[in-house]
């Protein structure tokens, strides 16, 4: 039995499997990680994404906000390992994705159950009254957006540095967490607090937890089980076959 076929007969045996999933799933869609060599935090100033920052000096917030998240992020399309996730939760295979990812493509690939860990750009929120409203109805043109229910400040559904996590979002990402008797976790390091601890959570349950990622990340040596390195896409392609040969 090779390490696919050991990780699909896991899946399938799951009762409650979640994944669990970071930058690097998103990476081969065109959207670059923030950390490291290639990462947006080489050329943009995270400063810029703090909650004070964006209150002081909105104007230019916004402006960046839009070249990386509207610009960049507007024009990419969900890749095979996001498409075979949402194959999964269709099969019944899987129960939900916790992502730490604001792009939208788990939704976009056609997953129902995803939790949202740090918010989606697909959704702007005003900080007066907490309307939300679709990005697609806002003019980029005209920054920075205004509420038109009480005329407010309106910045994008994401969790900024200094914001705490949607308590929604955070509630069913614990609990998807500790109901999990299997977690895939994809295309996360580990280094970003609090999501990090969530397969923490989940090993304390005695969920078998099955990694993918191209490097050895925080959880490798400490909550995997199985790590399967590779890039998503091909992974997730691989898994998917030893799924169908099992099943």
């Amino acid at each position: 039995m090779n390490i696919y076929q050991e990780a699909a007969k896991k899946i399938i045996d799951s009762h409650y499997c979640v994944a669990f999933t970071g930058a690097g799933i998103s990476v081969e869609s065109g959207i670059p990680p923030f950390r490291g060599r290639d990462g947006l935090w080489n050329k943009y100033d995270p400063m810029t994404f703090e909650i004070d920052y964006f209150l002081q000096d909105t104007a230019r917030s916004w402006e960046i906000i839009r070249e990386i998240f509207y610009d960049l992020f507007g024009h990419v399309l969900p890749n095979t390992a996001h498409y075979a996730l949402a194959e999964m939760e269709q099969r019944g295979l899987l129960k939900s994705v916790i992502t730490q990812n604001i792009d939208n493509l788990h939704r976009d690939a056609g997953n129902i159950e995803v939790y949202e860990f740090h918010g989606s750009l697909k959704q702007i929120t005003c900080l007066t009254c907490g309307q939300k409203v679709n990005v697609a109805q806002v003019d980029m043109a005209h920054l920075p957006p205004t509420c038109l229910t009480c005329g407010g400040l309106m910045k994008p559904d994401v969790v900024f540095f200094g914001e705490a996590i949607p308590e929604y979002a955070a509630f069913k990402s614990i609990d998807a967490s500790q109901r999990a008797d299997c977690m895939i976790l994809i295309g996360t390091t580990g280094t970003v607090a609090p999501a990090n601890t969530l397969p923490f959570q989940a090993k304390a349950g005695g969920t078998t937890i099955i990694e993918i990622n191209p490097d050895p990340s925080e959880y490798t040596d400490q909550v995997t089980d199985i790590f399967i390195q590779e890039n998503a896409t091909r992974a997730m392609e691989h898994l998917m076959e030893a799924i169908d040969e099992l099943v």
